[in-house]
């Protein structure tokens, strides 16, 4: 049974068309992976299938009595509550299935016997809605999955207002997990979470009887838990039954099959119009070159793909530091609290160091503190006097400027082609250049930010979760990129398979913190 069908749907933004004529089923018990290349279109039509957005042309059916429940990157918290009080939340229904036992407890002290029979009934009827639901262990399930997703650690009586970004992304996944939808649409849900976290987040939705659809640029996480893919390349949307790595084999040999039959056609039309154009004026020939052009004008000429522009990064050295690129002493992190007991860590010339870590230790304010945004509870930190650094921000605010708007703020001597140049290095098309950073997608907004970093001369490079929202391809050619830097590399990332083959050593956090973990 087809649970949701979206028919021949169109939109686009300006000039810019995201979805043309794109179809898409989703049956009872699917586990859908949505992919493509960052900028293609996947939070778009996540948007415009759960009414967020309205699209050009086309139609979105669900069926009847469905319940959704949609997790987008930029999902928000209600201001001044506890993580339990919003937990809690996923089971309001129940709760209030329980003040109207409570309501007809109280007419039962009197009423007749008429009435007392009926509101028995009702009693009893959402009495048994409750237990089968769970609702008597509503806490004991809270506790479970907020401890698989990592919000033990942070304290379920925490105010939310007090959490970081990646906090408050765990708390909007744990309770829609909670809600147990019928449909789960999940927009990268694995950018805040540790490995621990994404192992049981990929354990939880392999047994999960529904239907999901999942966003995802975590490649092994994804190939775990779908069973079909969709893919959104060009405007066009295509289904691929299978994991995704069948998917990267049959869109592989489709690629393939297409090439040669274009390049079969191309050979034939070139063949057809020698022909016409050596026999049309010729009487003797001349129904056979009138023939031949009827073919060609008949013939449906095969188009290969717009080839998609790919990323390229490099990052400019500048001179070369001392030895020691950075030395701190008795550092303690933190804001109102120390955050980790006194550390002592050396930064050595062109070492390339992970920090891993559960979130909340203090990876970013690590960071921070090493570079001076923030300052430190206790100890110090000596920079070597020729360090440049260059530093990657996890979050930062998008702004209501152009790409080619915030490039050129940062470096306003380069002349419209030079900025045009250096953002399409990074995978930007025309189309992106023009579009206000808050427009972008999260890839998009992470390319424009690398190509600001990669103009600028450093020898110390910092890189807080830079992979978070880039696609397969701009991943891996980031990887690239840092391992052929010559320079001193500090990178914090979710992603073991990320970094395991560029870096030179890890600092883990749980060694220093004063947290239980």
């Amino acid at each position: 049974m087809s649970i949701l069908t979206v028919e021949n749907v169109t939109h686009g933004f300006g000039s810019r068309c995201i979805l043309e004529n794109a179809s898409f089923r989703l049956l009872k018990g699917e586990h859908v992976g949505l992919v493509g290349a960052n900028g293609e279109g996947k939070s778009t039509f996540l948007s415009i299938v759960t009414g967020k957005t309205q699209p050009d042309e086309g139609t979105v059916t669900w069926c009847n009595h469905i319940t959704t429940g949609y997790l987008d990157q930029y999902s928000s918290l209600p201001a001044g509550s506890t993580i339990r009080e919003v937990l809690r939340g996923a089971f309001a229904h129940l709760f209030d299935l329980e003040q109207e036992i409570l309501a007809d407890y109280d007419k039962m002290a009197d009423c007749g016997e008429e009435e007392m029979t009926r509101l028995m009934e009702d009693v009893g009827e959402m009495q048994e809605i409750l237990e089968q639901s769970g609702f008597y262990v509503i806490d004991a399930r809270i506790e479970e999955y907020a401890n698989g997703l990592g919000l033990g650690e942070v304290g379920l009586d925490r105010s939310v207002d007090d959490l970081s970004g990646g906090q408050r992304a765990k708390v909007l996944l744990t309770k829609l997990l909670l809600q147990n939808p019928m449909i789960l649409i999940l927009d990268e849900p694995t950018n805040f979470l540790d490995e621990n976290h994404v192992r049981w987040l990929g354990q939880f939705l392999q047994n999960y009887e529904n239907a999901f659809i999942l966003v995802s640029h975590d490649i092994l996480f994804l190939n775990d838990v779908v069973n079909v893919i969709y893919h959104v390349e060009n405007a066009t949307l295509t289904r691929y039954s299978g994991d995704y790595r069948y998917f990267e084999e049959m869109h592989a040999l489709k690629k393939r099959q297409l090439e040669q039959a274009y390049e079969k056609q191309r050979r034939e039309i070139a063949g057809l119009e020698d022909f016409v154009a050596r026999n049309k004026a010729r009487a003797a020939t001349a129904n056979m070159a009138r023939s031949r052009q009827k073919k060609l004008d008949r013939m449906d000429v095969i188009e290969l793909p717009r080839e998609r522009l790919k990323s390229e990064f490099s990052f400019r050295p500048a001179r070369t530091t001392g030895r020691v690129v950075m030395e701190a002493r008795g550092l303690v992190l933190g804001y109102d609290a120390p955050l980790t007991r006194p550390m002592d860590l050396l930064l050595e010339r062109n070492q390339k160091i992970a920090v891993k870590g559960v979130n909340g230790l203090g990876k970013s304010t690590l960071l921070k503190t090493l570079l001076g945004v923030i300052p430190p509870i206790a100890g110090q930190v000596e920079l070597d006097q020729f360090v440049e650094p260059g530093y990657f921000e996890q979050e930062e605010s998008a702004s209501a400027r152009t790409a080619l708007e915030e490039f050129w703020a940062e470096y306003p001597g380069y002349t419209n082609g030079e900025v045009r140049a250096a953002l399409a290095k990074c995978g930007l098309t025309a189309e992106h250049i023009g579009t206000q950073m808050r427009v972008l997608s999260g890839g998009e907004n992470a390319k424009v930010r690398l190509a600001k970093l990669m103009h600028r001369e450093i020898n110390l490079l910092v890189l807080d979760e830079p992979t978070s929202h880039l696609d397969v391809d701009a991943k891996e050619e980031l990887a690239r990129a840092i391992a052929a830097f010559k320079g001193t590399v500090l990178l914090v990332s979710h992603e073991p398979e990320f970094y395991q083959g560029i870096v030179s050593g890890v600092w883990d956090l749980t060694e220093w913190t004063t947290k239980v973990v």
